[in-house]
């Protein structure tokens, strides 16, 4: 039985979300078939009920709507609503012309003939064909002239403004993610709020032209009704011309005004929803708070009410005095209230006040003055590379740097603010981080950076200030603008200030990773792998050979330290936790780890055939680095030879090096497992931008890598 009643629970379950799915589609096919299939009259009655509930709860909807952009689907249900409202116009008009009225029937009496449209008739003109001809008239001439024109032009306006503001409030966006005021979903939300708006104002510019449409058509109609009807009920009715006019005159009216107030409800919904702000606030807290400045307003309009009243004493006076009575009421009350509330302000200041001078408030001076984790200095002269108004793109490409160097080094980037100081030379920019100067250097802003990258003749050299790339320390010239064309000619690398400041803080964030990871960010890191893997996680931090978040951040720095990516965390993670149970030393935990990223690192350095060219080191000069292995507890292994050996050591480390870079290959070092780490060790110092990798991580790679031997590293 319980499996029964849950087929039963499923069965309708699936049920209603089919019927759900196919409503709009019904109602849209229903209402193009209500256009050219006659209706009874009780459908038509019901169909304008429903056509007026449904014009009622749009208007209701858009007040109670704090954005207009948050109404999303309003553009398409004005055009459905329309369209619904287009078909119960030609089905009534049908209704009316095919049931002649014969002889004279009084409002509400007449055979085959709608009755919410005789109801409205009869509400309307009452006993005079005239009053409802007038109130019927006025009616469409302040929704055609007013409401619909006046909607249709704000809609207009509207879509042309927010189109226009669109690059500006997206800069915006841009400049507080790169000050880290907000965060990357932050700013991604409030992006998709902008092109929402932007969506949404063009879609209403259309839509209310199907509003205005459809007014124009109910006039139409309308015409068209009593035109048909006079002749209906004279040629087929056998009516008199005056009965037929009053018959049908009635029934038009009626018609007229079922079809333009729900029309009216939505040109008026449609004129609220594109007036109103950006505000995250209703229409009706909007007007609490924009009429409730102050209360003497609401006193001086009742004292000018009563003194109307006064001056024409007669039957007005009854009417003026009270409301102006009630008016002055208001306004005091109002008043007193925000007299109190003002006073209770001033208090709450007297009190802080007070506390501060007694010295028992601590928020004199803040106990920790928080660094930013990542900042740019730009000298005063260098602020137009952020200016926005003058097509900037340095804000761009900071935002872009950090998201190449989430997918190249695995490492999520802080915010990076972007300031001015007064501090440095006016043409310097500084680089600093958790406040300490990680890179400087000097642009001259209008000129460009020339690098000879090799292939230019020795007489097609240009002349202009020597300087030298900051990022790579190749030398170079400033030229100006002017020879930009002709520098780019002759074969320079011609680099403009804004990429100059990318490239540097690429290799700035590339050569400081390990800096700029922090324990935070480790659990940031941990918690979002949590998500897809919980059992690794679950492993490392809480298993038996738990390791602590300060243990992992140092495998990870180990690894930004030599430009390994930590991108795979999970990798990463099952190494830990295999490895873990043997040894708690971050050091040799890092050397596991990198044995199982080997296939990525020796890609990483591979060519485009995936051959990686390597010095070999002997195994004679391993064993011998080994034999000298220092170990400190807490510090990375070094070794410790005597300086005779070491100098020879290092001199034979130099021009092995030397003699590959002279090839133009990148130096990369290929040794036994156990002495990597102290050959890393030995030369980053003085020999820098040495890849160091070992033979275990070499048969990780497996068959995707083919070694080259450039050459063999010994000491004799």
């Amino acid at each position: 039985m319980p499996e029964r009643n849950r087929q039963d629970s499923k069965r309708k379950i699936n049920l209603t979300s089919t019927l759900q799915d196919a409503a709009v589609p019904v109602a849209v096919v229903v209402t193009v078939l209500m256009m050219f299939i006659p209706l009874h009259k009780v459908v038509v009655d019901v169909a304008m009920v429903l056509n007026l509930a449904v014009s009622l709860i749009i208007l209701l909807t858009v007040i109670y709507t704090k954005r207009a952009s948050d109404f999303t689907s309003f553009p398409r249900v004005t055009l459905l609503v329309t369209l619904f409202g287009l078909a119960i116009n030609i089905a009534s008009t049908r209704l009316i012309l095919t049931h002649p009225v014969v002889g004279k029937y009084e409002i509400g009496n007449m055979p085959g003939q709608s009755s919410m449209v005789q109801a409205f008739a009869s509400i309307v003109t009452g006993n005079s064909i005239v009053v409802g001809f007038v109130i019927f008239i006025i009616l469409i001439v302040v929704q055609v002239i007013v409401v619909t024109k006046g909607a249709g032009r704000v809609s207009e306006v509207s879509a042309r403004f927010t189109l226009d503001s669109m690059n500006s409030k997206m800069f915006d966006v841009q400049n507080e993610l790169n000050s880290g005021a907000i965060t990357e979903e932050e700013a991604a939300k409030r992006k998709q709020q902008i092109r929402n708006e932007i969506d949404f104002y063009g879609a209403m510019d259309g839509a209310s032209k199907f509003v205005s449409g459809n007014v124009k058509a109910g006039i139409f109609i309308t015409i068209v009704n009593l035109v048909g009807g006079i002749i209906t009920g004279v040629v087929f009715g056998n009516s008199t011309v005056g009965d037929a006019f009053n018959n049908y005159a009635a029934l038009t009216i009626g018609d007229g005004l079922m079809s333009q107030l729900p029309a009216l409800m939505l040109s008026f919904a449609t004129g609220i929803l594109v007036t109103g702000s950006s505000a995250e606030e209703v229409i009706g807290d909007q007007l609490k708070r924009n009429f409730s400045v102050s209360g003497t307003v609401y006193v001086i309009v009742g004292a000018a009410l009563l003194a109307l009243g006064i001056a024409f004493f007669g039957s007005a006076t009854f009417v003026l005095v009270p409301i102006g009575a009630i008016f002055i009421y208001v306004g005091t009350r109002m008043q007193k209230m925000q007299k109190a509330e003002k006073a209770k302000e001033e208090a709450a200041k007297a009190a802080a006040k007070g506390s501060k001078k007694s010295g028992s408030s601590p928020d004199e001076v803040s106990p920790i003055v928080s660094l930013d984790p990542l900042s740019l200095d730009l000298g005063y002269a260098l602020v137009p590379l952020v200016d926005r108004e003058k097509g900037a793109e340095l804000l761009e490409r900071v935002t872009r740097i950090r998201r190449e160097q989430a997918l190249d080094l695995g490492l999520v980037v802080p915010p990076i603010r972007i300031r001015d100081s007064m501090s440095i030379e006016p043409e310097e920019y500084s680089f600093k981080i958790r406040g300490i100067e990680a890179g400087r250097s000097r642009l001259k802003l209008g000129y460009y950076m020339c690098l000879n990258t090799g292939g230019i003749k020795k007489e097609n050299l240009l002349s202009g200030e020597k300087t030298y790339d900051p990022a790579f320390g190749m030398e170079a010239i400033w030229v100006p603008e002017s020879k930009r064309a002709e520098a780019e000619r002759v074969g320079y690398a011609v680099v403009d200030p804004p990429t100059i400041i990318a490239t540097h803080l690429t290799e700035i964030i590339r050569r400081h990773a390990s800096d700029i990871l922090s324990r935070q960010e480790v659990s940031s890191i941990i918690n979002k792998v949590k998500e897809t893997n919980p059992v690794v996680v679950e492993e490392v931090l809480n298993g038996p050979d738990k390791l602590t978040y300060g243990q992992i951040e140092a495998v990870l720095k180990a690894l930004l330290d030599e430009q390994v990516s930590i991108r795979n965390m999970v990798v990463i993670l099952e190494t830990l936790a295999n490895f873990s149970s043997i040894t708690k030393d971050t050091w040799l935990l890092a050397e596991k780890v990198r044995q199982a990223l080997g296939a990525q690192i020796c890609l990483q350095y591979a060519n485009e055939n995936k051959v990686l060219p390597v010095l070999m080191m002997s195994q004679a000069l391993a064993q011998k680095l080994n034999d000298h292995r220092t170990v400190i507890a807490g510090q990375k292994p070094f070794v410790a030879m005597d300086p005779v050996e070491t100098r020879k050591y290092l001199d034979a480390m130099s021009a092995s090096i030397a003699a590959v870079r002279d090839r133009n290959y990148l130096p990369i070092i290929l040794c036994p497992d156990e002495v990597r780490q102290l050959v890393k060790a030995s030369i980053e110092r003085e020999m820098p931008n040495v890849v160091v990798i070992s033979l275990s991580e070499v048969m990780a790679a497996g068959r995707d890598i083919k070694v080259e031997r450039l050459g063999d590293i010994d000491v004799q």
